[in-house]
């Protein structure tokens, strides 16, 4: 069975995982690799710039909450391992303890890793099961013809000819003298190990260094500087060492960063302290390539005539609430215990909408909700609804829902404009005909349309359009009152995307609301189509509205 090998190009030449540790073991310059035990934590030691993971025993069993005493079995690591490979480009040099058990275990743990695309494998000759190097007890070590049984048993079973497998000695762990090191590693190199770990707990590096001297070349050695930390690094390049490598510290850090958190937040009863103390959810998504899989999805997922993207306009900040939007913006004024826009986005999420987007201006900080997208009219104060639609044009194509940020409605509104036919579809409510709206002081979106709400069954069968829309209509030609959504196929997300960037290249755009837009569109040729609706909707404009908006249930 070959490997699954993950080539990484380098200039002319294509490397695998395990030929780039190879590379960094016969350097002349000292490489070094730092610790990781997850796939997260390892993704961050490659965006660090390291040439490669240690994947630590000690860390992996710690996240897993176990002793490094391999109380964590030897498969419950290999699939730990497995997504630090998958999620990295950088070899990973694993901690395989003792083999996890006989010669036998390390054959089958051998392929295993290389399977996996793993670089290497490092070894120690203590017994099964292992104890933590720098716990203070006995450390008992296996018999060197045992452990070199282990090492040929691992060459023989690669399935990468490149694949590692590296010997550590812990001789001086466990207080044997110098040529017992010397002796162990001379066998370990002549079974066929790659590369020598020499191990101390020693506060300097003095052994390692009288190790290195006795040893000279013949083989790679890699050193862990838990202990002697302090000794300069050029130390270790003078003395000709292969690798550094940095054991632990990824671990121990999250815990103090994790302990301190959470400690604040108990006694905070709050998260507020600690936000602008962690990483950004967007930092996550990115970690995690959120965007990746958007793009896999544009190409892979299959979308039917009947699948919906949404893009909502909420970049104002809704002056008319005076100081209730002096933090926020309207769209996040708490309804019920959620934000508007939260429930907004409930409503769509309800009726199979997921690809939702913002459009975000005012106090745009405060609108992060996950697994939404957002795109930001940074000039919010000075442009109008026609100009934030365009911040989001690249969403306007197949079928779409084109809503403001600041409106309630029940679901079945939704559904029904969803079943209507037409190109461009606009939801009225058709309660408003006959009202005289220039007796408030508002602005309301009025609609003139081919013929009035009639309530008959068959009548109401005919495709109705609208004729005009604006602020400024006689109550003699009001048919109703637009909602503020809009729905399109894909032509129809063309006409109004079209329709933007000729209103962009004539210098209209940036002053024009979504009124503009639709009446541009009539006026060019275009039919909109109305669907009439009675009620059950708000638009949240003032405090009187966002009074009655608390006692709404959409």
């Amino acid at each position: 069975m070959k490997a699954t090998i993950h080539k990484i190009r380098s200039s002319k030449i294509v490397l695998t995982k395990a030929q780039l540790l190879r590379s960094e073991l016969q350097s002349k310059k000292l490489s070094f690799f730092m610790e990781a035990h997850n796939g997260i934590s390892a993704k961050i030691v490659e965006q660090a710039g390291f040439k490669g993971i240690w994947a630590s025993g000690l860390s992996v069993s710690a996240a897993l909450g176990v002793r490094d005493n391999n109380e964590a079995s030897w498969t419950q690591i290999l699939e730990v391992l497995e997504f630090m490979s998958d999620a990295t480009n950088v070899p990973i040099l694993v901690d395989g303890d003792t083999g996890h058990g006989n010669f036998n275990n390390m054959r089958r743990f051998v392929k295993k890793l290389c399977q996996r695309n793993i670089a290497g494998v490092c070894i120690e000759d203590k017994i099964f099961p292992k104890t933590n190097s720098f716990i203070e007890q006995n450390q008992p070590l296996a018999t060197i013809e045992e452990f070199c049984g282990k090492i040929k048993a691992g060459k023989d079973s690669q399935i990468d000819e490149s694949f590692s497998i590296i010997a550590r000695v812990e001789a001086l762990i466990a207080g044997w003298s110098l040529d017992e090191a010397l002796r162990r590693a001379e066998a370990y190199h002549r079974a066929g190990a790659d590369g020598i770990l020499i191990h101390s707990k020693q506060n300097k590096p003095n052994e390692i260094l009288d190790f290195k001297k006795e040893w000279g070349n013949r083989c790679p050695v890699i050193i862990v500087p838990t202990k002697y930390f302090r000794t300069p690094t050029k130390v270790f390049q003078d003395a000709g060492f292969s690798m550094v490598i940095w054991a632990n510290q990824n671990l121990r850090s999250s815990i103090t960063a994790m302990r301190k958190t959470s400690e604040l937040i108990r006694k905070k009863q709050s998260v507020t302290e600690v936000e602008d103390q962690i990483t950004s959810m967007e930092d996550v998504f990115d970690l995690t390539e959120n965007q990746e899989l958007r793009k896999a999805e544009e190409k892979y997922l299959y979308k039917s005539e009947n699948t919906y993207r949404s893009v909502i306009i909420a970049a104002s900040r809704g002056k008319k609430l005076s100081n209730l939007t002096k933090d926020k913006p309207k769209c996040m004024l708490d309804i019920r215990g959620k934000p508007l826009l939260r429930r907004l986005v409930s409503t769509m999420n309800k009726n199979g909408i997921n690809d939702v987007s913002i459009v975000r201006g005012y106090k745009k900080e405060k609108i992060n909700f996950p697994s939404l997208k957002y795109f930001d009219n940074e000039r919010f104060d000075e442009t109008g609804e026609a100009f934030s639609l365009f911040c989001a044009e690249k969403k306007l194509k197949d079928n779409c829902i084109i809503s403001y940020g600041d409106i309630l409605f029940r679901r079945y509104i939704l559904e029904a404009l969803m079943a209507a036919e037409g190109e461009i579809v606009v939801a009225v409510d058709a309660l408003g005909e006959g009202r005289d709206y220039m007796k408030f002081d508002r602005k309301v979106d009025l609609v003139q349309c081919s013929r009035k709400f009639t309530g008959n069954y068959l009548l109401e069968r005919e495709t109705v359009f609208l004729k005009k829309v604006s602020n400024k209509l006689s109550a003699r030609s009001v048919h109703g009152e637009w909602m503020g959504l809009i729905k399109t196929n894909k032509l129809g997300s063309k006409i109004i995307s079209d329709q933007l960037k000729r209103m962009k290249t004539a210098k209209k755009l940036e002053k024009s609301n979504l009124l503009d837009v639709l009446n541009n569109i009539i006026k060019s040729g275009h039919e909109i189509s109305v669907i009439y609706l009675a009620g059950n909707w708000l638009d949240v404009d003032d405090a009187y509205d966002l009074a009655e908006a608390r006692n709404f249930t959409p």
